[in-house]
Formats: structure tokens, C-alpha cells, sequence
């Protein structure tokens, strides 16, 4: 049974294709696993994934045709996504704006409240002021300074009164070890005359 040079050219072929088919499901694996890990879709990824040359994945029409489609997929999706991101964004800094109004309109009415209320103790003190003789405050300031005055000298006295209890207390020890000694003394000449 000899072949043919048809036959072997069509075997050839039929191989060829074989091999071609079984590179192309190797492409469509490493297209499955790129987009998985979401990773960007190239030509030399792609090569490097299904173990088979740059040549081929430009050559073979159907290899390019999905790389170029899986490509254009993964930049249509980045794409969705950054725009689904921004619009995120947008919300949220929109969010962020109309709280802050909100805040600063509460901030304002409390400012405005507590200026009211200062006001209308700086009234009470204007009041009271008022209701005081020409001299007071000049009266008020000698009874302080005099009040000031008998402050420091009754610390004074009590840093004086400390030192004198300090003395007396030492001169009372002193006294009671100089009575113990003299008694011992005592009972000491007592035992020798009666010896």
C-alpha cells in the first residue's frame, strides 16, 4: 500500500489542521484563564498561556480572530468598568457634598444661636454694671488686692506656725529620751544603795 504524493499531501493537511485545531483549543484555554485573572489580553500572553508562537496566533485566522475578539472584550469591559467607577465616585462625592450642606447649615444655625445667647449675656453683664456705683469697681479692685494681701500673709503665718510645731515636737523627743536616761540613772543609783 504506497501513497500517493495526493495522499500524502491531503494527510499532511489533515495533520496540519489537526495540529492547528488542537492550538486553537489551547488559545481559547489561556483566553478562559486570562480573563479569570483578569489580566490583559495580548498577543505575547496569549503565545506564552498556550504554549505556541506569535507566529501562529497571527497567521492562523481563527487564533487571531479570537485574541483580537477577547482583546476587544476585556478593553470594552475596562472601559464599563471605569465608567461604572467614575459614576461611583460621582455618587459618592455628590453624597459627600450634600452632607457637608447639611452640616454646615446646622453648624450655621448653632453659631447663630450661640451669638444670640452671648449677646444676651453680655446684656445681663451690662446690667449688673450698670447697677453698680461709680466707685465699685476701684472698691472691688483694693478689696481684692487687700483680700490678696492677707492670703499671703496668712500662708506666711502658717509656714511659720509648721516650723514652730516642727521645733516643739524635736524638743519634746529630746526631753523624753533626756527623762528616760535621767530615770535609768535613778534606778541605776537606786540599786546601788540598796546594795
Amino acid at each position: 500500500m504506497t501513497l500517493t504524493a495526493e495522499d500524502r499531501t491531503a494527510a499532511a493537511v489533515a495533520a496540519r489542521r489537526r495540529a492547528a485545531d488542537l492550538m486553537n483549543e489551547r488559545v481559547r484555554d489561556a483566553l478562559t484563564q486570562i480573563r479569570r485573572e483578569r489580566a490583559k489580553v495580548t498577543f505575547a500572553a496569549v503565545a506564552r498561556r498556550a504554549d505556541v508562537s506569535r507566529t501562529f496566533l497571527y497567521q492562523n485566522d481563527t487564533a487571531r480572530k479570537l485574541v483580537e475578539t477577547a482583546a476587544a472584550d476585556a478593553a470594552g469591559k475596562a472601559r464599563a468598568d471605569q465608567t461604572e467607577q467614575a459614576a461611583h465616585l460621582e455618587a459618592t462625592w455628590r453624597e459627600r457634598a450634600l452632607n457637608a450642606e447639611e452640616t454646615l447649615k446646622i453648624t450655621q444655625a448653632e453659631i447663630l444661636a450661640q451669638r444670640a445667647q452671648i449677646a444676651g449675656l453680655l446684656g445681663k453683664v451690662r446690667d449688673l454694671e450698670s447697677d453698680l456705683p461709680s466707685d465699685a469697681g476701684q472698691r472691688l479692685i483694693s478689696e481684692n488686692t487687700t483680700l490678696k494681701d492677707q492670703v499671703r500673709q496668712l500662708r506666711q503665718d502658717h509656714k511659720s506656725l509648721e516650723g514652730r510645731l516642727k521645733s516643739a515636737r524635736e524638743n519634746n523627743r529630746f526631753l523624753d529620751k533626756r527623762i528616760a536616761d535621767l530615770e535609768t540613772q535613778l534606778l541605776e543609783a537606786q540599786q546601788i544603795g540598796k546594795a
